[in-house]
């Protein structure tokens, strides 16, 4: 059964088909794609498969995403997950993704923080990384201020618009 993530204004859940739209729209945004190292989703078909992938990563352990979903209207907003999951070495990488009009009302602090403690108590993980791209002040900032700590800059590591970018790795230890 999939965990549903009840915040204070958020409720995360498992992604379905019924939320392509939802999905596309935040995917093929730039904005939310500057810093993601993503090429934006072009169609329904191609996001009914990747949400398809979403839910073999979990059967496999090898990932988990969640749809964040304000309560106040049931719009969904964003993604937030973890991949390169490994039960063995109890550890994954976070990443999320806010539709820009939510950004700056604090959604994203409320969700990594979920996230983590989720990760922590109920995936026993003991190393929780996240690769933001060095410009992406935003969430740099955001990750420091919820315990993240710095452990490196990641040189040319990931790739927008064919366009080679630093990044910054981050973890939180148990």
């Amino acid at each position: 059964m999939f965990p549903i993530i009840v915040s204070e204004r958020l409720v995360l859940r498992e992604l379905t088909e019924k939320d392509a739209a939802a999905v596309l729209r935040c995917f093929s945004n730039e904005k939310v794609l500057q810093y993601y190292g993503q090429q934006p989703l072009r169609n329904i078909e191609q996001v009914k498969g990747i949400i398809q992938n979403f839910h073999d990563s979990l059967k496999e352990k090898q990932g988990i995403k969640w749809g964040i979903q304000r309560k106040e209207d049931d719009s969904m907003i964003g993604t937030i997950g973890f991949q390169n999951w490994s039960v063995e070495h109890k550890k994954a990488e976070l990443s999320y993704a806010l539709l820009p009009e939510y950004w700056g009302y604090g959604y994203a602090a409320e969700t990594v923080s979920e996230i983590v403690r989720f990760g922590l108590d109920k995936m026993d993980l003991l190393r929780i990384g996240a690769v933001v791209f060095t410009e992406n002040e935003a969430s740099n900032k955001l990750l420091v201020k919820l315990g993240f700590e710095k452990e490196g800059v990641l040189r040319k590591y990931l790739h927008q618009n064919g366009v080679p970018h630093d990044t910054n790795i981050y973890s939180f230890i148990k």
